[in-house]
């Protein structure tokens, strides 16, 4: 029986609290309203997605550590403190092997390297046959934001790639399916994962029927286009 494609919320973290994103215009995020959570607190937004369905596993886009400021450590120790521990798949933009390797040694958190925050590809060679690593190909319009052999040497990739086309998150404007088949044709067997642009049920079937393992979905799941009885139909 074919594996059901895994729905992994995410959480846009800025100034401690969930913002929505907007097409990866950093500068135009604000705190999340939401009707599954009173306030943009990263527990309450995190036990409100949960409220829809009891996800296990949540994407941190750490907004302040990416830019180069101080991470935002106090909302993923308390989102650590939740009934039954979310796994934490984390993007702070991490670029130098000593921030790397303390994430890694956390427990039930996988760094994401992402390609925008690489100057070269030395951390990726050293680091790609790591269980818990992440790689996130980062994409802005049809332009891949970091050193070009993370695109071009498939052999560099460890066994989760996620493809992160920005001008699709928060977009509603479909996944970048192209983008995603070019990826998949040249990752062998590691597991690929789709990240912008998910509407609803039926794109979450097409990634599906594509072969991709895993699909980084905010806004459909905020505006009631996935409800409880649709992730429970599609066994997330």
């Amino acid at each position: 029986m074919k594996k059901a494609l895994r729905i992994i919320p995410v959480l846009d973290l800025k100034d401690g609290v969930v913002v929505r994103a907007q097409q990866g215009k950093r500068d135009r995020y604000r705190p999340i309203v939401t009707p599954l959570s009173r306030s943009p607190d990263v527990v309450a937004v995190a036990e409100g997605l949960r409220g829809l369905y009891p996800f296990s596993t949540f994407y941190i886009a750490d907004l302040d550590a990416i830019e180069g400021g101080a991470p935002n450590s106090d909302a993923l120790a308390r989102l650590r403190t939740m009934a039954e521990p979310p796994e934490l798949w984390v993007d702070a933009g991490v670029a130098d092997e000593k921030t790397l390797l303390a994430a890694l040694a956390e427990r039930s958190l996988s760094p994401v390297l992402g390609s925008e925050s690489q100057r070269d590809d030395i951390l990726l060679r050293r680091f790609r046959d790591h269980p818990d690593l992440i790689l996130s190909l980062d994409f802005v319009g049809d332009s891949f934001c970091g050193p070009r052999s993370l695109l071009d040497e498939p052999e560099l990739w460890p066994q989760k790639v996620i493809v992160m086309t920005l001008a699709k998150v928060g977009a509603a404007a479909g996944p970048d399916f192209g983008r995603l088949q070019e990826v998949k044709a040249k990752a062998g067997n590691r597991a690929v994962i789709a990240a912008g642009g998910v509407r609803d049920e039926n794109d979450i079937r097409a990634l599906s029927a594509m072969g991709v393992a895993a699909a980084l979905v905010a806004t459909s799941l905020h505006n009631a286009t996935l409800t409880p009885g649709r992730l429970a139909s599609l066994g997330a």
